[in-house]
């Protein structure tokens, strides 16, 4: 074993160094490397979240090799390369992604989608971050159509690392013998590596954002069934008896799609009825239930204000009786404007229109 004693100070010695003011240690020269290794050990020590899975494998690899390599730093050290890093964070005016990946995403939904899927295959870039976050959010009618093609392994993995509510989703758009072959085979994954997932995942986002943009939204059903919404109801009697002569598939959709006053009954939900008298001023409301025609208006209007306080229920009659005789085009507006209201709060999530099968 060493003798340690010449290390050890003696009694005489520690009164003597006693004595003597302590020197200051004058900070040690380290390079760049070196220097980012202590202010990154620093935040980590202090708690903070340091990003380091967005720079680059291989500075992700020097890092760790240098944290590996060093053992510790002494205060004057610490303060030092601390200071001179915040002295360089206080003369940064601006920074910038640094490439065209991270432009991309930082510009993601400011320029047209046809640019940038243009500038991404020009530059050979990916979308930045998990694809799987890319993928789970796509509908579980375009996951089906884009593991038509795809072997019943990497249909597993897919089904195993989306949101369970979207891979059962996924499962009810499969035929019945594909979906149980992918379900047994997701026995089969438990020995598939992170490396693997990630080259999967990377795969199959590559393969949404090479599918070509799309001028609109939503898809032609929908578009026709909300222009529809606001046309005259002989309008829209006329539009659909011909696309049922046409396309009478198209008509069934178009008809899923649309949503007057006539459909409230069946479509909206009970607890949902008391938001319309929030949305809607009494007048325009008083003046459509006032004004309804037909057996399919007047059950919407017994829909309503069967939902409605007992008090606001009274009001509305009353108010509705004094409006009886008002100008149809004013009270198709009145009508048309509480449909409005109805769809814009199915539109932003705040309540959810049932199926016309649900509401009968």
């Amino acid at each position: 074993m060493t003798d340690l004693t010449p290390f050890v100070p003696q009694p005489a010695a520690l009164s003597a160094s006693a004595a003597r003011p302590v020197a200051t240690r004058a900070p040690a020269v380290l390079g760049q490397r070196a220097k980012a290794a202590i202010v990154v050990q620093f935040l980590l020590n202090e708690g903070a979240d340091v990003p380091l899975a967005s720079l680059p494998e291989t500075l992700q690899a020097e890092l760790t090799h240098q944290l590996g390599t060093m053992r510790y730093v002494d205060r004057a050290t610490l303060d030092a390369v601390i200071t001179e890093f915040a002295d360089e964070l206080e003369q940064v005016g601006m920074s910038f992604p640094g490439d065209m990946a991270g432009a991309l995403s930082a510009l993601d939904g400011k320029i047209s989608p046809q640019t940038a899927a243009r500038l991404r295959k020009e530059a050979g870039v990916r979308r930045m971050g998990d694809p799987w976050v890319r993928i789970n959010a796509e509908s579980s009618e375009t996951l089906a159509k884009l593991i038509e093609t795809e072997s019943i392994e990497v249909a597993a993995v897919m089904l195993s690392r989306i949101d369970v509510a979207r891979a059962a989703e996924l499962l009810g758009h499969l035929p019945g013998p594909r979906a149980r072959r992918i379900t047994y085979a997701v026995s089969k994954t438990a020995a598939v590596t992170p490396e693997t997932v990630d080259r999967i995942g990377l795969s199959l986002a590559a393969q949404l954002d090479a599918r070509p943009p799309k001028a609109f939204d939503k898809d032609p059903g929908n578009r026709v069934g909300s222009i529809l919404n606001f046309s005259k109801s002989s309008t829209r009697d006329e539009v659909l008896t011909g696309l049922d002569e046409t396309d009478s598939a198209f008509a069934e959709e178009v008809r899923r799609a649309i949503f007057t006053f006539e459909n409230i009954y069946t479509r909206l939900a009970p607890e949902d009825a008391p938001k319309v008298t929030r949305d809607v001023d009494n007048d325009v409301l008083a003046l459509a239930i006032g004004g309804a025609q037909g057996e399919e208006q007047n059950r919407s209007v017994d829909f309503l204000l069967e939902n409605l306080s007992r008090r606001m229920a009274a009001s509305l009659r009353e108010e509705a009786a004094e409006r009886v005789g008002s100008p149809r085009a004013d009270i198709e507006e009145a009508q048309a404007q509480v449909v409005a209201a109805i769809r814009a709060m199915a539109d932003s999530g705040e309540i959810t229109l049932r199926t016309g099968e649900d509401g009968d």
